[in-house]
């Protein structure tokens, strides 16, 4: 028996992997991007003393506007559109500005602006002034419970039409991938659109989360996020040949995405090596759009960037979805043609 089971699992060479990789991930991801301690804080100097300022600051605090004519204005302008996390104003009456949508950014701000070489300055944190967790979250967890329902329950939906024979059916009808694709995630979108209107309300009756922004801004970024984490859905479904192993490359996909999007770990804390992952995950700018559209209000333009990226992921990653269901369908549906026969002569 035993010798047996190692034989199966040689077989089953993406279990195998997964009981490999899945724990070298976690250490990593634990050990490089779960961190609290902010190191690298995004800061704009204004005043006529900016200069004087930039140069005396800590490691902690990197410059990236330096102004000596910006004044109050100009720094609630710089974190109203993220542009800085930190805006410090010399001059009579030094203040600082501090973006309390970035949660542990804004806590680790606050420790540092007691000794900060400007003197006895007046703190204010903008937008979200208590520093909620539940404001900072919720927003968050709309787009993990969408990545939850897009990633598993789909393609959970799709490897079950294999196991059960009905994709062979499928491919014998004159649908085209597309339409099965189209057809197969219709209902999932539905649901994952109740779902993100329920999740949403229920977070501002019972959590108290502001909304601030448009409803325009927030309907685009959930659409083009559904049609990314959908067509993940669809590509776990297309190399997995068991709901087993979709489970397991859904664990895979989700797990970065919960622990490198900044959601809850900063991307400013995280390892130079490990960093760049976070920007190339889709929740990583949902993350970004949704903090921007309920506690900033932030304009189209602020948010222009995230949603052009969550766009081109939405097209490359449903295109691929689609090309790699036709290269599963054109083999059922090339067998299931008929074969022409020779003219017989009369």
């Amino acid at each position: 028996m035993i010798l047996k089971e190692f034989r199966q699992m040689r077989r089953n060479r993406r279990t195998v992997a997964l009981m490999i990789g899945l724990p070298i991930m976690l250490l990593t991801i634990f050990g490089y991007a779960a961190r609290f301690d902010v190191t690298e804080i995004r800061t704009a100097v204004l005043g006529p003393a900016a200069a004087t300022v930039s140069s005396s600051l800590g490691d902690a605090f990197s410059v990236v506007v330096e102004d000596p004519s910006g004044g109050d204005a100009m720094a609630r302008d710089l974190l109203h559109d993220s542009r800085a996390a930190v805006a410090i104003v010399t001059g009579p009456s030094p203040k600082v500005f501090v973006d309390g949508t970035e949660l542990f950014i804004a806590q680790s701000a606050m420790r540092r602006v007691a000794s900060l070489p400007t003197g006895a300055a007046d703190v204010e944190v903008l937008f979200n002034p208590e520093l909620s967790t539940s404001a900072v979250m919720v927003p968050s967890l709309i787009g993990l419970i969408l990545l939850f329902i897009g990633t598993v329950i789909t393609s959970l939906g799709v490897v079950r039409e294999r196991e059960q024979g009905t994709l062979e059916q499928l491919a014998v009808t004159p649908l085209r991938p597309v339409d099965v694709i189209v057809g197969k995630i219709a209902p999932y979108f539905l649901v994952a659109v109740i779902d993100m209107v329920v999740i949403t309300v229920v977070g501002i009756l019972l959590f108290n989360v502001p909304f601030r922004g448009s409803l325009v801004m927030f309907g685009a970024f959930a659409l083009v996020y559904l049609f990314v984490v959908l067509g993940l859905g669809v590509l776990i479904s297309t190399v997995s040949q068991s709901q087993a192993e979709a489970i397991q490359l859904a664990i895979m996909v989700l797990l970065p995405q919960v622990m490198l999007s900044g959601m809850i770990f900063p991307l400013s804390s995280m390892a130079a090596g490990v960093r760049w992952i976070g920007y190339l995950l889709p929740l990583t700018y949902f993350v970004m759009g949704m903090r921007g559209v309920f506690l900033k209000a932030s304009s189209a333009g602020a948010l222009a960037f995230p949603l052009l990226l969550l766009t081109l992921m939405a097209i490359v990653i449903f295109a691929g979805a689609v090309l790699r269901f036709r290269r599963d369908l054109a083999p059922k549906q090339l067998e299931a043609t008929p074969t022409p026969q020779p003219a017989v002569a009369a």
